[in-house]
């Protein structure tokens, strides 16, 4: 017999990292994001652990990826919606910068990093979405077509509009800043 509390472990360990991340690009408040994030992975064990009784008639979760992303997502505009909070970048951050580097090279990759998410919040969702999950959660075009529930030739159409949309965001930093 399965172990589900073993099994939703290993999902856990797999995606929190990157459901924690989606979340706080979207919110960009630590407490915030981790509120969130342990809301989606509660929703999902209730789900999960519904599915591994017999005697429920609970969905089985076939994609967990998928359904956790949707769920993250959902939070997400159920928290804007609820707080009636506007999408704003505080200067509050996640330093994904080795800690033995140079305090220099440190200071100038954080600064990069906030002018990035300055731009990413200027996005549309769906942009926001597909950048994240394709360059900062390393998933294929096959994976996030799934979770946009698009073909993949639309989806690097998506993520050629999105790149092409973030670069214009940034030269316009980069111009307002001088």
């Amino acid at each position: 017999m399965k172990n589900p509390k073993k099994e939703f472990s290993k999902i856990y360990d797999r995606y929190i990292d990157k459901i924690y991340r989606f979340i706080f690009l979207k919110v960009n408040s630590n407490e915030i994001a981790q509120d969130l994030t342990s809301e989606t992975f509660l929703r999902v064990w209730k789900i999960y652990e519904k599915a591994q009784n017999p005697d429920t008639k609970g969905r089985q979760i076939e994609n967990p990826q998928a359904f956790l992303y949707k769920i993250a997502k959902n939070l997400v505009t159920d928290h804007y919606r609820i707080k009636g909070k506007n999408r704003t970048i505080s200067a509050e951050y996640v330093s994904i910068v080795d800690p033995d580097s140079d305090l220099e090279e440190k200071a100038k990759s954080e600064s990069d990093l906030e002018t990035i998410h300055l731009a990413l919040a200027n996005l549309q969702e769906n942009y926001q979405n597909v950048i994240i999950w394709h360059y900062l959660d390393d998933l294929s075009i096959r994976e996030v077509a799934k979770l946009l529930d698009k073909s993949e030739e639309n989806t690097r159409v998506m993520l050629h509009r999105a790149l092409k949309k973030l670069r214009g965001e940034l030269n316009y930093d980069s111009k307002n800043s001088v």
